[in-house]
Protein backbone atom coordinates (compact mmCIF):
# COMPACT_ATOMS: atom_id res chain seq x y z
CA UNK A 1 0.00 0.00 0.00
CA UNK A 2 1.28 3.31 -0.67
CA UNK A 3 1.71 5.69 2.21
CA UNK A 4 -1.47 8.21 1.07
CA UNK A 5 -3.80 5.28 1.24
CA UNK A 6 -2.54 4.12 4.96
CA UNK A 7 -3.30 7.57 5.84
CA UNK A 8 -6.63 8.29 4.48
CA UNK A 9 -7.31 4.35 6.47
CA UNK A 10 -5.61 5.33 9.46
CA UNK A 11 -7.66 8.17 9.63
CA UNK A 12 -10.50 6.55 8.91
CA UNK A 13 -10.16 4.20 11.59
CA UNK A 14 -9.61 6.77 14.00
CA UNK A 15 -12.73 8.73 12.77
CA UNK A 16 -14.84 5.14 13.38
CA UNK A 17 -13.41 4.86 17.00
CA UNK A 18 -14.37 8.65 17.94
CA UNK A 19 -17.75 8.22 16.31
CA UNK A 20 -18.77 5.12 17.99
CA UNK A 21 -16.82 5.79 21.62
CA UNK A 22 -19.18 9.28 21.23
CA UNK A 23 -22.04 7.19 20.53
CA UNK A 24 -21.63 4.75 23.70
CA UNK A 25 -20.76 7.90 25.92
CA UNK A 26 -24.25 9.38 24.94
CA UNK A 27 -26.45 6.70 25.04
CA UNK A 28 -25.49 4.71 28.04
CA UNK A 29 -23.06 6.83 30.08
CA UNK A 30 -23.95 11.38 30.20
CA UNK A 31 -25.25 13.32 27.89
CA UNK A 32 -25.38 17.48 27.81
CA UNK A 33 -28.74 19.13 28.66
CA UNK A 34 -29.74 22.74 29.30
CA UNK A 35 -31.80 24.37 31.32
CA UNK A 36 -34.83 26.19 30.23
CA UNK A 37 -36.55 28.38 32.58
CA UNK A 38 -36.56 28.95 36.10
CA UNK A 39 -38.54 25.75 37.85
CA UNK A 40 -35.34 25.05 39.39
CA UNK A 41 -34.38 28.10 40.63
CA UNK A 42 -31.97 29.11 42.66
CA UNK A 43 -30.01 26.05 42.35
CA UNK A 44 -30.36 25.75 38.51
CA UNK A 45 -30.31 28.86 36.33
CA UNK A 46 -32.08 29.36 32.82
CA UNK A 47 -29.13 29.16 30.44
CA UNK A 48 -26.74 26.61 32.62
CA UNK A 49 -25.82 23.66 30.27
CA UNK A 50 -25.86 20.12 32.52
CA UNK A 51 -24.16 16.75 32.32
CA UNK A 52 -26.90 14.19 32.90
CA UNK A 53 -25.51 10.50 34.48
CA UNK A 54 -27.33 8.13 33.00
CA UNK A 55 -25.46 5.08 34.06
CA UNK A 56 -25.93 5.51 38.32
CA UNK A 57 -29.59 4.19 38.39
CA UNK A 58 -28.74 1.00 37.13
CA UNK A 59 -26.69 0.18 39.77
CA UNK A 60 -28.39 2.57 42.85
CA UNK A 61 -32.25 3.56 43.82
CA UNK A 62 -33.00 7.41 43.08
CA UNK A 63 -33.17 9.04 46.07
CA UNK A 64 -35.09 11.60 48.01
CA UNK A 65 -33.79 15.27 47.04
CA UNK A 66 -31.94 13.54 43.73
CA UNK A 67 -32.29 16.01 40.70
CA UNK A 68 -33.67 14.26 37.86
CA UNK A 69 -34.23 14.79 33.77
CA UNK A 70 -37.21 13.05 32.13
CA UNK A 71 -39.22 13.46 28.74
CA UNK A 72 -42.33 15.55 29.46
CA UNK A 73 -44.98 13.65 27.96
CA UNK A 74 -46.59 15.90 25.99
CA UNK A 75 -43.96 17.33 24.04
CA UNK A 76 -41.41 15.91 21.67
CA UNK A 77 -37.69 16.21 22.30
CA UNK A 78 -39.02 18.48 25.65
CA UNK A 79 -37.08 17.14 29.19
CA UNK A 80 -37.82 18.52 32.45
CA UNK A 81 -35.25 18.85 35.68
CA UNK A 82 -36.98 18.55 38.84
CA UNK A 83 -36.19 17.13 41.94
CA UNK A 84 -37.25 14.06 43.71
CA UNK A 85 -39.54 14.67 46.95
CA UNK A 86 -41.94 11.26 47.14
CA UNK A 87 -40.67 7.68 46.44
CA UNK A 88 -42.42 4.68 45.45
CA UNK A 89 -44.75 3.52 47.96
CA UNK A 90 -45.19 6.75 49.83
CA UNK A 91 -47.87 9.14 50.12
CA UNK A 92 -47.52 12.82 49.46
CA UNK A 93 -49.56 15.79 50.75
CA UNK A 94 -49.96 19.31 50.48
CA UNK A 95 -51.71 21.59 53.32
CA UNK A 96 -53.19 25.36 52.43
CA UNK A 97 -49.69 26.97 54.53
CA UNK A 98 -47.84 24.89 51.73
CA UNK A 99 -46.12 22.22 54.11
CA UNK A 100 -45.43 18.72 52.48
CA UNK A 101 -46.19 16.18 53.77
CA UNK A 102 -44.92 12.59 53.45
CA UNK A 103 -46.76 9.37 55.03
CA UNK A 104 -47.84 11.86 57.86
CA UNK A 105 -44.93 13.44 58.23
CA UNK A 106 -43.42 17.27 57.53
CA UNK A 107 -40.83 16.86 55.01
CA UNK A 108 -37.87 18.69 56.37
CA UNK A 109 -36.27 20.17 53.53
CA UNK A 110 -34.11 23.38 52.07
CA UNK A 111 -34.62 23.72 48.80
CA UNK A 112 -37.72 24.94 48.12
CA UNK A 113 -37.57 28.65 47.57
CA UNK A 114 -40.78 30.26 48.71
CA UNK A 115 -43.91 28.71 50.48
CA UNK A 116 -45.78 27.01 47.86
CA UNK A 117 -48.89 29.02 46.81
CA UNK A 118 -50.91 26.09 44.67
CA UNK A 119 -50.63 22.16 46.22
CA UNK A 120 -52.10 21.37 42.67
CA UNK A 121 -53.05 17.72 42.48
CA UNK A 122 -51.35 17.15 45.89
CA UNK A 123 -54.02 18.55 47.69
CA UNK A 124 -55.72 15.60 48.13
CA UNK A 125 -53.03 12.65 49.21
CA UNK A 126 -51.14 11.11 46.70
CA UNK A 127 -50.04 7.20 47.13
CA UNK A 128 -47.09 6.53 44.64
CA UNK A 129 -46.38 3.24 43.01
CA UNK A 130 -44.02 0.69 42.97
CA UNK A 131 -42.05 2.41 40.46
CA UNK A 132 -43.41 6.05 40.64
CA UNK A 133 -41.45 9.44 41.78
CA UNK A 134 -43.34 12.40 42.94
CA UNK A 135 -40.92 15.71 41.76
CA UNK A 136 -40.94 19.46 41.97
CA UNK A 137 -38.93 22.24 41.13
CA UNK A 138 -36.85 24.22 43.47
CA UNK A 139 -38.96 27.98 42.94
CA UNK A 140 -42.43 25.73 43.79
CA UNK A 141 -44.51 28.99 42.63
CA UNK A 142 -43.25 28.63 39.09
CA UNK A 143 -42.63 25.27 38.42
CA UNK A 144 -44.75 22.59 36.44
CA UNK A 145 -44.28 19.57 38.19
CA UNK A 146 -45.79 16.57 39.89
CA UNK A 147 -48.58 18.49 41.63
CA UNK A 148 -49.59 19.15 38.10
CA UNK A 149 -51.55 16.60 36.23
CA UNK A 150 -49.89 16.78 33.24
CA UNK A 151 -46.90 16.49 34.31
CA UNK A 152 -48.12 13.47 37.76
CA UNK A 153 -45.92 10.89 39.07
CA UNK A 154 -43.15 9.62 37.17
CA UNK A 155 -41.66 6.59 37.00
CA UNK A 156 -38.84 5.22 37.28
CA UNK A 157 -38.64 3.65 33.61
CA UNK A 158 -39.07 7.26 32.25
CA UNK A 159 -35.69 8.37 33.76
CA UNK A 160 -33.02 9.57 31.40
CA UNK A 161 -30.65 10.69 34.08
CA UNK A 162 -29.73 12.25 37.23
CA UNK A 163 -27.75 16.01 37.06
CA UNK A 164 -23.97 15.26 37.73
CA UNK A 165 -22.72 18.15 36.55
CA UNK A 166 -22.58 22.15 35.38
CA UNK A 167 -20.51 23.04 32.84
CA UNK A 168 -21.70 26.44 31.70
CA UNK A 169 -21.56 29.31 32.66
CA UNK A 170 -17.34 28.88 33.25
CA UNK A 171 -17.80 31.13 36.36
CA UNK A 172 -20.13 27.82 38.02
CA UNK A 173 -18.63 24.75 36.64
CA UNK A 174 -18.67 22.28 39.11
CA UNK A 175 -20.59 18.84 40.46
CA UNK A 176 -24.18 18.97 41.23
CA UNK A 177 -25.08 19.04 45.17
CA UNK A 178 -28.28 16.94 45.66
CA UNK A 179 -28.12 15.93 49.30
Amino acid sequence: MNKKLKEILSTSVYLLIVLVSTFLVVTYIGQRTKVIGSSMEPMLKDGDNLIVDKISYRFEDPARFDIIVFPFRYAEKTYYIKRIIGLPGETIYIDENGNIYIDGEILEESYGKEEIADPGRAFEPITLGEDEYFVMGDNRNNSSDSRDPAVGNIHRDDFIGKAWMRIWPVNKIGMIKHQ
